[in-house]
Order: structure tokens, then C-alpha cells, then sequence
């Protein structure tokens, strides 16, 4: 198929506030609300035709720079303006260029202008990382493809040009190979103030929505058999916490797989080992420590890539999340022990397919399976946001990813009731309608994604444009 040559003529942002239904603490900061930017993208093709395309993603605080000098409004504000960097250097670009060469032609330089600005390339991969999404999502619709026969034909152009250490690797070919499943597992987020059991709810934390708060709850009501447990870095408080976790998830009397997530908690390694140990030796804690299948970026970003994890990495895989800030993050990590990275949307669906052929590469070259993907979530929203995420995390081979936006959020009940019932009848299997509000829809632990297959970058609705804040214009 053919690579179409593209020019970005039009964005739009918007935004829309995001309520919690409870507070989500994970490493430095626990949220209660926040802002979720939207993206709308008008591409013109070479010949004359345009189409628009969409984007979502939240605003968050405290995760792409934890800066204690920064407000949550300072970070919210340094989001916006990498985004709408990204936005003037692709508008100002006069070349008709594959999706993917525009990406590839300005992803330095835009790192580059976010650093003057004090913005840290974490930062600045949210800007891209949005658009990039908008803009495929047009080519999508002007093509009539999904996302999923759009990356196997290669339509955006994927080249090594960000990642040369892939060199002699037919990256078509291997994007060929890649194949979406039916269904996907959802891992539940156990955060850091959430409620273990239902007793550990106060009457006045209690919400009555309808959905559950506890873990115990949910593992119930979702019927979970995957999840993702934070810890705090105080390694007492920490097995103490895991001890109630592991007698609740034991008490189901099901399989379960689990992730440790350490949110940049400890500063050295040799303290992450102690923790381990510690959870190894624990009878308690037996089942729980044989579900755990990695550990994800328990070491502050400050260290984490100048600092060898091989002593922890012979007790389990590490991957890398927060200091996966550019393309050449996962070579560092990999040198330093690491075997895995996170796929999240707002770091870029191009870097996680990049990371997703090295791991290919590397697994071939050793004859081994060790180096992997996973799919992390940062509270995204059900909609243009969750379903652009979950075609990116089928794609990429995941099986299972760490779902926590439905449990922090009443579905979508900031919608209006018409834009709920367009979400609810274009994906019918993904959403339900329940307690008069559309959400998110797991059934024995499982999110069904078949709806996903169909033109567009998981857009076969969108929002009501009409019901947000207008942020931003930007034209050519």
C-alpha cells in the first residue's frame, strides 16, 4: 500500500475538566482532579482532499516532571505548551511528508525547543505524541482503515530514522507480523490510598455510584485476574500493605497476575533488592510474590539510567516507565539491566512500536524472550483516549495492561447523555450503559476490543466539540 504524503493545515485543542471519583495517589501526588486535552487535526493529502482527525489525553500532574518547586498547575501548563510547540513546528513544516517523516523530521529539534523552555523531553513527548495520533487518525479516515491495517501496511511510513540502532531491520516486514487480539486483560491499579477491603471504607469515603472502591470489591465486581500493586518506598509499610493485599487476592481462590510498581520511590537499588528479599522469604506473601511477573521503575529517574540494576534484575525483570523520555532511553536501560519498557499513548505510539521491533531484534540476536512491552495507564478516559490506547497495546503484543481511568472516574458521566449513547452504540461490546452512566464495560476481567477494527485511529465517535473549552487555533 501506499505511504501517503501529508501537510498539517489545522489544529484545534480543547479541554474538559476531569472529576475523580475517588483520590488516586501514586508517587508524589494524590489526585482529585484534572484536566483532559483534546486534539483536532486537519490534514490535507497531496491531492487537494482533507480530512480531520482526533486525539485525547489528560493533563497530569506530577509524573512527566515531579519537580517538587512545580505546582500541579505549573505541570499542567507545561504539558500544554509542548503541546502547542508541536503543533506550531508541524504547521510551520512545508514539505509534504509520510506521517511518520513528519514525526521523525521534527522530533529532535522539538525536544531541542522544549529544553530551552525548561520543559524535560517527557515533557515534550506529550506534545508530539498527541498530534502524531490526531494526524494518523485523519489518514485513517481518508483511507477508510483502522489503526490496526494502517500499521500492518506500514501507511504512516515507520523508518529507522529515529531509531538507527535498528539498522538493516526490515521494519515493514516486522509490522506485518503484528496482529491486534479479541480481547485484552485489564490489570487493576491498586493505588496507594485505596482501600483494601470494604471495611477500610469511612462512611464519608464511601461514593454510592454504583461501582466499587476496594479491591476487594472490585476484584469481585470486575472479576480481575490481573493487577498492578504500588509501593511507597518505606519497605515496612510496603509489606505491610502487600500482607492485606495478598490475603484478599488469595481469598479468591483464582490464578492472578500481578506488576510491583515502585513510581521512582527508591533512590537506590540495592534498597529495591532489600524489598524483594523481603517479599520473597514472607510466607504470607508466597502466591503474591510468584504472581509478580516484573517490576516497573522503582528507582528515581535522577539515577535510574547511570546506575546498574543487575542485582535486582537477577531476583526479577525491571522495566523502565518514567525514564522511557526519548527514543534512546530503552538502549541506555537495556545496558543497565533493564528488560523491559512501558507503551503509554502519551509518550508516543511510534516510540512503542520502535521499543516493540527492538525487543523483537534483541530477543533474536540472544535467543531469548526476555526483553518486553507492557501496557501502563496514566487515569486514562474512557473514549478517544482509552480507545486509541488499547489499539496501540493489542498491537504491540500485550495481553494484559494497567487499567485505572474507569476506576477513578464515573465512566463517562462529565458527557451529555447523547454524546454517552454515540460512545455506548459505536462500540457496544466495549461500553454499557449502568446507573444511567456509560462506561467502560470488563466482563470476568476482560475488556472485548473487536470494535476496534474499524476506520480510524479507535474513532468511530467522537465528542461533542461543541461541549468543551475551546484551549487553542492554530493554523498554517
Amino acid at each position: 500500500m501506499n505511504q501517503p504524503t501529508i501537510r498539517l493545515k489545522e489544529v484545534a485543542l480543547y479541554e474538559r475538566d476531569v472529576v475523580l471519583r475517588q483520590p488516586f495517589k501514586f508517587g508524589v501526588i494524590t489526585l482529585r482532579q484534572c484536566p483532559q486535552v483534546f486534539v483536532r487535526a486537519r490534514v490535507e493529502f497531496a491531492d487537494g482532499t482533507a480530512e480531520w482527525g482526533s486525539a485525547a489525553e489528560m493533563l497530569l500532574p506530577k509524573w512527566f516532571d515531579k519537580d517538587p518547586a512545580l505546582t500541579n498547575d505549573d505541570n499542567v501548563d507545561q504539558l500544554r505548551r509542548a503541546l502547542v510547540f508541536a503543533c506550531e513546528a508541524y504547521l510551520a513544516e512545508e514539505r509534504s511528508l509520510t506521517p511518520f517523516g513528519l514525526h521523525a523530521a521534527h522530533d529532535r529539534a522539538h525536544i531541542e525547543r522544549c529544553g530551552t523552555e525548561k520543559l524535560n523531553p517527557l515533557v515534550a513527548s506529550f506534545g508530539n505524541a498527541l498530534l502524531d495520533r490526531a494526524v494518523l487518525d485523519a489518514v485513517c479516515h481518508h483511507l477508510g482503515l483502522s489503526f490496526f491495517a494502517a500499521i500492518q501496511a506500514n501507511v504512516p511510513g515507520i523508518t529507522n530514522a529515529t531509531a538507527p540502532d535498528l539498522a538493516g531491520m526490515d521494519i515493514g516486514a516486522f509490522l506485518a507480523l503484528l496482529n491486534p487480539q479479541a480481547a485484552i486483560a485489564a490489570r487493576h491499579t491498586v493505588g496507594l490510598v485505596d482501600a483494601i477491603e470494604d471495611k477500610d471504607l469511612g462512611k464519608k469515603d464511601r461514593v454510592n455510584d454504583g461501582l466499587p472502591q476496594s479491591l476487594e470489591a472490585c476484584a469481585k465486581f470486575y472479576g480481575c485476574t490481573h493487577y498492578k500493586l504500588k509501593v511507597c518506598g518505606n519497605i515496612d509499610g510496603d509489606l505491610d500493605r502487600l500482607r492485606r493485599i495478598a490475603g484478599v487476592l488469595d481469598r479468591l481462590g483464582r490464578p492472578y497476575v500481578s506488576t510491583l510498581d515502585g513510581n521512582e520511590q527508591y533512590k537506590k537499588v540495592e534498597d529495591v533488592v532489600a524489598l524483594w528479599e523481603r517479599i520473597a522469604a514472607e510466607p504470607a506473601l508466597k502466591k503474591l510474590a510468584a504472581s509478580i511477573v516484573f517490576i516497573e521503575q522503582p528507582i528515581t529517574r535522577a539515577v535510574a539510567l547511570s546506575t546498574s540494576i543487575e542485582p535486582l534484575a537477577r531476583c526479577k525483570d525491571v522495566e523502565i516507565d518514567e525514564s522511557d523520555a526519548e527514543m534512546g532511553s530503552f538502549l541506555e536501560a537495556r545496558r543497565l539491566g533493564y528488560a523491559g519498557v512501558s507503551s503509554k499513548s502519551c509518550k508516543g505510539f511510534y516510540r512503542s512500536l520502535l521499543n516493540t521491533a527492538r525487543c523483537a531484534k534483541w530477543n533474536a540476536e540472544e535467543k531469548t524472550g526476555r526483553y518486553f512491552m507492557s501496557g501502563e495507564d496514566l487515569v486514562v478516559q474512557a473514549g478517544v483516549a482509552l480507545q486509541q490506547d488499547l489499539c496501540l497495546a493489542t498491537l504491540i503484543g500485550c495481553t494484559h495492561l494497567e487499567r485505572n481511568g474507569h476506576h477513578y472516574v464515573n465512566g463517562l458521566a462529565a458527557y451529555s447523555p447523547d454524546e454517552q449513547e454515540a460512545f455506548r452504540a459505536a462500540y457496544p461490546d466495549m461500553y454499557h450503559r449502568q446507573d444511567g452512566v456509560v462506561r467502560l464495560r470488563i466482563r470476568e476481567g476482560l475488556i472485548d476490543i473487536r470494535g476496534l477494527d474499524k476506520p480510524g485511529y479507535g474513532t468511530s465517535a467522537v465528542p461533542d466539540w461543541n461541549s468543551m473549552t475551546p484551549a487553542k487555533a492554530l493554523k498554517r
